[in-house]
Parts: C-alpha cells; sequence; structure tokens
C-alpha cells in the first residue's frame, strides 16, 4: 500500500506541474481570456475548465477505474473506492485580475478519507505535497505547522464562502482581533491551507469549503503535524464541510472562537 500511496503521490505532483505550466500560459495572456460569473462574487473562465480538462484526461488514462470530482465539470463514478478531487484553478478572482496567487489543487481519496495531496502555485513554482503517513513538503523538503501558542504570534487565515452568512466572518475577524491577533485573505483557500501546513499562518478558518478546495490541505496540516476539524468521510466529498485548522498550540483557541460564530 505504501508504494501505491507513493506512486499516486508523485503522478498528482508531476500533474499538478504540468496543469500548472498550462495554466500559466493562459495567466500570461490574460487579454484573450473568456470569463463568466457563476454567481456573487464566483468567476469561472476558460482557463478553469481547460485545465481541468487536462487533468481529467491525464487521470483517465492513468487510473482509468478512479472516480473524478472537479468544480468544473460533471463528476465521474468509479469502481475502485478512490476519487480523484481536483480544483484546476483556486483563486480564480486573482487569476482573470493578473494576482499571482492561485493554485492547482489535486487531492486523492479512498472510501472518503484522503490519502494523497497536492497544491502547486504556478506563480512561484512551490509546489505543497504529502501522502497520508508520509510527512508534509514543499519541493522534497519537510514543512511543519507553526509551533505558536497565541494568536499574537501571527495570522489567521479567513474565508469566506457565499454559502455561509456574510456578518459571520465579520464577527470572526472582530474575535481574532480582540485576541490581539491579525487575519488574512488572499482569496485561495487551498493555498492558505498550504500556508498553515508550512507554518506561515497559524491557522485557516471557513464556514463551508467545497471538497476540491480544502481535502488536499487539510491532509498537509495534519501531516505537518498541525490539527484539523475533522470532515466527515461519508459526506465530505459530495456536501464540502466546515474548516478549522491550525498548529496544536492555537488549534483549540480558534475552535473556541469559531463555536460561538460559525453555524453547526
Amino acid at each position: 500500500m505504501p508504494h501505491d500511496l507513493d506512486r499516486r503521490e508523485q503522478f498528482a505532483i508531476d500533474l499538478a506541474r504540468r496543469a500548472g505550466e498550462l495554466g500559466l500560459k493562459y495567466f500570461r495572456d490574460l487579454d484573450s481570456l473568456t470569463i463568466e460569473s457563476k454567481g456573487h462574487q464566483d468567476l469561472v473562465s476558460q482557463a478553469d475548465r481547460e485545465v481541468e480538462l487536462f487533468i481529467r484526461a491525464a487521470i483517465a488514462a492513468d487510473y482509468p477505474q478512479d472516480g473524478i470530482i472537479g468544480e468544473e465539470h460533471a463528476s465521474v463514478a468509479g469502481s475502485t473506492g478512490h476519487a480523484w478531487v481536483i480544483d484546476p484553478i483556486d483563486g480564480t478572482a486573482n487569476f482573470v485580475r493578473g494576482i499571482p496567487a492561485w493554485c492547482v489543487v489535486i487531492a486523492c481519496a479512498r472510501n472518503g478519507e484522503t490519502i494523497v495531496g497536492v497544491i502547486h502555485e504556478p506563480s512561484t513554482g512551490e509546489t505543497f505535497h504529502g501522502r497520508l503517513g508520509g510527512g508534509a513538503f514543499v519541493n522534497g523538503k519537510p514543512i511543519k505547522t507553526s509551533a505558536a501558542t497565541s494568536l499574537q504570534e501571527g495570522s489567521v487565515g479567513t474565508g469566506f464562502s457565499n454559502r455561509a452568512e456574510a456578518e459571520n466572518i465579520a464577527v470572526l475577524i472582530k474575535k481574532i482581533l480582540a485576541e490581539g491577533g491579525v487575519f488574512f485573505r488572499n482569496a485561495s483557500g487551498a493555498l492558505m491551507l498550504a500556508y498553515v501546513a508550512s507554518g506561515r499562518l497559524l491557522g485557516y478558518v471557513e464556514e463551508h469549503m467545497n471538497p476540491w478546495d480544502c481535502l488536499a490541505g487539510m491532509l498537509l496540516i495534519e501531516e505537518a503535524g498541525g490539527t484539523v476539524l475533522k470532515a466527515d468521510p461519508k459526506t465530505v466529498l459530495q456536501r464540502g464541510t466546515q474548516i478549522i485548522t491550525g498548529g496544536k498550540g492555537v488549534f483549540s483557541k480558534l475552535q473556541e472562537l469559531c463555536s460561538g460564530v460559525f453555524t453547526p
């Protein structure tokens, strides 16, 4: 099994990097990009769709019996218990405005439990990657979550979902500030989760995330020694989950702050 996990992880790393190259081609030619709105503050571009099709084709070639769940195209049912969960471009709002904070996200889940996670940021060339039980890395170098024991020691990533009450995140930010902390948002939830795994952010919280945005990062945080609010493996692939993550020293404080604000 470890050999299969290693193979799947390496496959995901290589694929995310190749998909990132394709994304960068579109990013460097934004003037000719077709962009549509899917709803409030929710954009999709031709780049999202094309990069996802590229990723799906590669998975279908190497793992034809596995399922695929992605943001822009219909799910594919598999027969192996494995599902690849993909976001071709997380941070589309940044991408289409020329802000270089977006990433390719590829996770692999087995019966609802994430076993491989890769978050590749093409603009910096950083690939955050890990597999269940194997630790977490950026470009092959081990990473660890923050050892901070107080919110005063760094920044907490905060996400805003149009699937949650807008005022909830405002209340939470006020609580974080009251604890002497500061908040950070770069409009790519997956990238902020990678920054938690690498100790750059103390933690990351969001009332609801879709599986393609959060599964890879949650695995990386746990593999990097951090703590996450556990998702339900029976429902997470279809419905997503609430996100509370952090280094071990601040997780309970973040959970306490979120418990009074996020809808259970």
